[in-house]
């Protein structure tokens, strides 16, 4: 809460403070009204708004809500100090005058509550899915919704402060393009994904490379096939972005079974020619047991269900030919050793990975912290789905994680959940891959 107490954010606490609990100044002289209101109208339409530090409109609305929440937080205490007093002095005599100044105290801070939270409800990355439910649960708790309500304000003031640093470290090498390389940026996705221009798989990365000079590119292919059927089409992806753009070759950064994608591309399509570098995310190179023994113990019918369900649904959904128990199989332990034993090294090009690992299950989000403890069961410490045995890769391989209990999942590392993370920049980590793709000179 101490970054809230800016001296602006002061001088807005006590302006409404006073207007929250004015009843009796109004009363005994209404030309006050002629001053409060339009105080009032602009606290709650511009108090938070003129946030000189961002250029972006979701963050001066997100700072607008965190201020307007803050505003009403810490007058809590001073109103109901001030209506006990009133009615210390007005009962039994006078109850009216108790009762229309808390109606009017409540109707200004409700008034301010509500345009404080729908504003951070709409354009909060960091407060999740979570933090908005327990906040709608805990709304008419007492005590508990102060608590959750100090928590709210908490992540998003750490969340524009964050922010606007995050733009002026952009603002301050821009002109150094730290992310232009000589070939553009190709994003491969993984397993039961699909690229979209509504919700990006990379969540903020692509747009922070972009911002430092990147061209960016994406794979644009089914969510879930054979690793052979996907890589014929992410090598049909690179033909036409080298033919449309006549950039030659471009880098690869792909993530989990786009890893494999990518390989067997480079080894077996002779895609290599049109590659820079293939940099892996969590990707399982040497499978996943888990996979393995999931496969051999769910019954046949079980399987022919699911992978129907969702074959039928991903045909609704753009997919042409999606295919469930292909793409699984390939993740297996068995497949991967296989592919390991026919897949030769790309001779030429840059080759490295990373991985990451969840340091307890609670940590990831779902679907992640059911699984984190199966996989550990058969493959050992994992990032919620793939064990960090099985990342390494190429002629450089870096881990993540965070000290204490949290860790790095699966989906952390390529920012689905567009969550800030103590102690793991991740937007900065692509920064700086990048640009070390740009300093050898790819």
């Amino acid at each position: 809460m101490r970054r809230f107490f800016t001296p602006l954010n002061v001088l807005y606490w006590l302006s409404f403070c006073v207007i929250a609990n004015c009843y009796l100044l109004v009363r005994d002289r209404l030309a006050w009204l002629y001053l409060l209101v339009p105080v009032f109208l602009w606290l709650v339409i511009f108090a938070g708004a003129f946030f000189r530090k961002t250029t972006a409109l979701r963050y001066r609305i997100c700072n607008h809500g965190g201020v307007l929440l803050g505003v009403f937080y810490c007058s809590l205490l001073v109103s109901l100090a001030y209506h006990a007093v009133l009615a210390f002095l007005t009962l039994p005599d006078d109850y009216m005058t108790l009762v229309w100044s808390a109606v009017t105290c409540v109707c200004v801070s409700a008034a301010v509550f509500w345009v404080g939270i729908i504003c951070v409800y709409c354009t909060s990355y960091q407060m999740g899915v979570g933090l908005r439910v327990v906040g709608a649960l805990c709304g008419l708790i007492p005590i508990a919704n102060l608590i959750v309500l100090r928590r709210i304000i908490i992540t998003v003031t750490d969340e524009i402060t964050l922010e606007t640093e995050k733009e002026r470290i952009n603002e301050a090498r821009r002109e150094e393009e730290v992310c232009r390389t000589k070939y553009p940026i190709l994003f491969v996705h993984g397993v039961f994904f699909r690229d979209t221009k509504y919700f990006n798989y990379w969540g903020r990365i692509p747009r922070e490379l972009e911002k430092n000079g990147a061209t960016v590119f994406y794979g644009e292919h089914q969510s879930a096939l054979s690793v052979a059927d996907s890589a014929k089409e992410l090598a049909a992806r690179i033909e036409s972005i080298v033919a449309e753009t006549g950039c030659e070759k471009v880098n690869i950064i792909a993530h989990s079974k786009g890893g494999l994608d990518c390989r067997y591309a480079l080894s077996e399509l002779g895609i290599a020619p049109r590659v820079a570098s293939l940099t892996t995310v969590n990707t399982p190179h040497r499978g996943c047991v888990f996979a393995d023994r999931l496969l051999a113990f769910a019954p046949d019918g079980l399987k022919d269900k699911v992978s129907n369900a969702y074959n039928t649904a991903l045909r609704k959904l753009g997919d042409t030919n999606p295919d469930f128990m292909a793409a699984v199989s390939d993740l297996t332990h068995t497949a991967c050793a296989q592919f390991n034993e026919d897949w030769r090294m790309p001779e030429g090009i840059l080759c490295q990975s990373l991985g990451s690992r969840l340091n307890r299950a609670r940590s990831g989000r779902f679907p992640l912290n059911l699984s984190y403890h199966l996989v550990r069961s058969f493959d050992g410490a994992n990032d919620g789905l793939v064990g960090e045995d099985s990342f390494a890769w190429g002629e450089k391989y870096t881990l993540y994680t965070t000290k204490g209990k949290r860790g790095i999942s699966h989906s952390d590392m390529i920012d689905l959940g567009r969550e800030n993370i103590p102690d793991f920049d991740v937007r900065e980590i692509y920064v700086g891959l990048v640009n070390d793709l740009k300093t050898r000179g790819l």
